[in-house]
């Protein structure tokens, strides 16, 4: 029974679960007596325990259990719902979370039995009141503790194990020798099923799963085929070669649930345990595995023993499934029908004697009309709400709320608005960034300063999301004590990132964006929060990798506002093709604010640099020709084409050879090993086959 065909379903139903029962208990705090509440966080935990169980994840499994039991009481009315165990609930989905993130990254639960939290759900069950302050953090240290001794006890009882009993073949002793010349173990282990256990083949199935991810099983007994066939009792033996000790891979055996013990120590072998290879084979056909090549042995009975090397096992990839509404689906389906019939007439077509260029236009026009609603449609199946994201953040502003000791509020509006799924996954950290900025920098610590300013007592966060055109906007924003431009000012003078006579001629939005350079920090107090520095720089080259920009507008003493501004969509996108120095360029249309033909005795040079003044509007110059180190196809007295291109409130006009026009164009990555120059975002393949470069305006600026 192959469950890991199902990881990628449990692992993304796990995590809408614990979104879900999130949010409910942030509810539940706020109403403890709602009993729609209690009964989602009921159902949802119960139905978290059985996909535990089914996946044979006993510690996840066991912690959704007691949860669910408090649950069952509360709705039974037997107990009541109190400030310290909501704390508990919490550390508790922190504790599912860390399962369902070890899950996904090495396919195994951890080794947590979060003891603490159970004692602490079975304490509020019997009356008393929970420790919620250390229940988490001791829970990890002390089940180590606690399985030690467990294991050590199951190693003294294998003085009987069958796996002492097998008797191995000279070319399995070759392996065994080469093993332990490599510093690695040869380990016995033989695993006994609980007598209650109704799909003992699966059990055995997740046991070999567990061990295989420590090592490689080289001896099955009873074969692999045997026990898929259900042909054994309720032990079977296995001889691994790992890295691990012996009580690591009796604890992987033990952890899957329905096992009912694992007894292994060190394989010693030399001459008397030796046979022939000719006696060997007349030995159970499950000890005799092939040896070559580090491939997965295989036994004589037709079963293949579960041996792997380590670079074939195939992790679970993160977060790589968009849910997609039937209809949408359809509509896909329909368009890929109309470009099947778009084809045909064109072969036809142009195949066809006698036909008229006017017909194979026509033709191509149709095609093109259907080859953009299904760019379109696709668009549409990769767009997911942003909801999956800032969904978390309530519950981090609470926690925050507590740990610093301020009374504050986050409120969302927007969550609806879609993103390419692409830019969602990257967008979590830079949000969970400024937020926290938010709450530890913005809001006042001080109630009686918000007071003498005016404010009510609990501050406020919001975070707002929106579209507008081809791009969707993010904002965060507070009502606290804004940017200090004085004291950033000063911190960067003190650190020489500017010098007195720069600081004196800048404004206070070009100071303010020193904030964006890294590891520049105001905070007088480094914390586990901020203060740090690594916070707003990480934002921008996020923001800004994902073809975005961000921006800060702050009043000291009312508040600020950050502003995130970025593409629906990172795979298509409308450019205006132009040539610099012989060569074809593509430079995105959203970034375009007009195209203008200057005349050379317009340009004029303001400190060193070139300028033009556009109807009032000192815009500098960047000649594209020398950014690319390419000669300009123009002579110097001709007319300069000037294409000015925005960045947030900032303009420059890029001076090019020749527009050619429009052009929708698909973004191909220049790969890891071309990341030299920051200007060229990408390239695209035009009609005709020749390779685009995409130029990247804001990277520029």
């Amino acid at each position: 029974m192959d469950v890991s065909q199902y990881l990628d379903v449990f692992i993304d139903e796990s995590k809408e679960h614990l979104q879900n029962l999130n949010t409910q208990i942030l509810d539940l705090e706020q109403e403890p007596g709602n009993m729609d509440t209690i009964n989602e966080i009921f159902r949802a935990a119960h139905t978290l325990k059985g996909m535990a169980g089914t996946m044979g994840y006993k510690r996840m499994q066991n912690l959704t259990h007691n949860m669910e039991n408090v649950f069952s009481e509360v709705r039974n009315g037997a107990a009541k719902v109190n400030a310290s165990v909501v704390d508990v609930l919490f550390q508790c989905l922190d504790a599912l979370d860390e399962y369902v993130t070890n899950i996904q990254t090495t396919g195994d639960e951890g080794d947590n039995d979060n003891e603490n939290l159970i004692k602490a759900f079975n304490d509020f069950l019997e009356g008393n009141e929970t420790d919620a302050a250390n229940a988490a953090p001791k829970a990890k240290a002390e089940s180590k503790e606690e399985a030690a001794p467990k294991q050590e006890k199951a190693a003294d009882q294998s003085e009987d194990a069958s796996w002492k009993k097998i008797k191995f073949a000279e070319s399995q002793l070759v392996v065994m020798k080469e093993a332990v010349k490599e510093g690695k173990h040869v380990i016995g282990l033989t695993v006994t099923v609980q007598e209650s256990c109704i799909l003992k083949a699966a059990r055995a199935f997740l046991v070999y799963k567990a061990i295989e991810d420590l090592g490689e099983i080289i001896v099955s007994n009873p074969s692999a085929q045997d026990i898929e066939d259900e042909k054994f009792d309720l032990e079977f033996s296995l001889i691994v070669i790992s890295e691990s000790d012996t009580d690591k891979l009796i604890t992987a055996a033990t952890n899957v649930s329905e096992i009912e013990k694992a007894v292994g120590g060190y394989v010693e072998f030399d001459a008397s345990s030796v046979e022939s290879d000719k006696a060997a084979d007349q030995t159970e056909d499950s000890n005799k595995p092939a040896v070559s090549d580090n491939k997965p042995a295989t036994t004589e009975g037709g079963g293949n023993a579960p041996a792997k090397a380590a670079a074939d096992k195939k992790k679970p990839v993160v977060n790589r499934t968009v849910r997609v509404d039937i209809e949408k689906l359809d509509d896909l389906m329909n368009l890929v029908s109309e470009l099947i019939i778009a084809k045909n007439s064109l072969v036809s077509a142009a195949t066809t004697k006698g036909a008229s260029t006017n017909n194979v236009n026509e033709q191509i026009e149709y095609l093109e009309s259907v080859t953009t609603n299904l760019h379109e449609s696709v668009m549409k199946v990769r767009m997911v709400p942003i909801e999956s994201v800032v969904n978390k953040f309530p519950r981090m502003i609470r926690d925050l709320q507590k740990k610093l000791n301020k009374k504050m509020e986050l409120y969302m509006s927007g969550e609806e608005t879609e993103l390419d799924r692409t830019v969602v996954d990257e967008i979590g950290d830079p949000l969970m960034h400024l937020l926290r900025n938010s709450a530890d920098h913005g809001i006042e610590n001080d109630v009686a300063l918000r007071k003498e300013r005016g404010k009510p007592e609990t501050g406020s966060i919001w975070l707002d999301a929106y579209q507008d055109g081809n791009n969707v906007v993010i904002e965060v924003r507070d009502d606290g004590n804004g940017i200090d431009v004085a004291a950033v000012r000063n911190k960067a003078i003190e650190r020489g990132t500017i010098t007195e006579e720069q600081a004196a001629s800048m404004s206070d939005a070009e100071i303010t964006n020193l904030l964006f350079l890294p590891s520049f920090s105001t905070a007088k107090q480094v914390s586990d929060i901020s203060g740090r520095g690594v916070g707003l720089d990480v934002v921008k080259s996020k923001i800004e990798s994902l073809s975005g920009e961000v921006d800060v507008k702050s009043v000291y003493g009312e508040g600020s506002k950050w502003t995130i501004r970025l593409p629906l969509t990172l795979a298509i996108i409308q450019s205006l093709m132009v040539v610099i120095g012989g060569e074809k360029y593509a430079i995105p249309l959203g970034n375009i604010q007009t195209i203008e033909s200057v005349v050379p005795d317009e340009i004029k040079t303001v400190q060193h640099k070139e300028v033009i003044n556009l109807r009032g509007s000192v815009i500098p110059i960047i000649r594209l020709n020398e950014v690319l180190g390419c000669e300009s196809t123009r002579k110097p007295d001709e007319d300069f084409i000037v294409v000015v291109v925005k960045k947030g409130d900032v303009q420059a006009g890029l001076v090019i050879d020749e527009l050619t026009g429009q052009q929708e164009i698909v973004i191909k990555s220049l790969g890891k090993y071309i990341n030299k120059s920051k200007v060229i975002s990408g390239a695209t393949i035009l009609g005709d086959g020749e390779v685009a470069l995409i130029i990247d305006p804001n990277a520029l600026i």
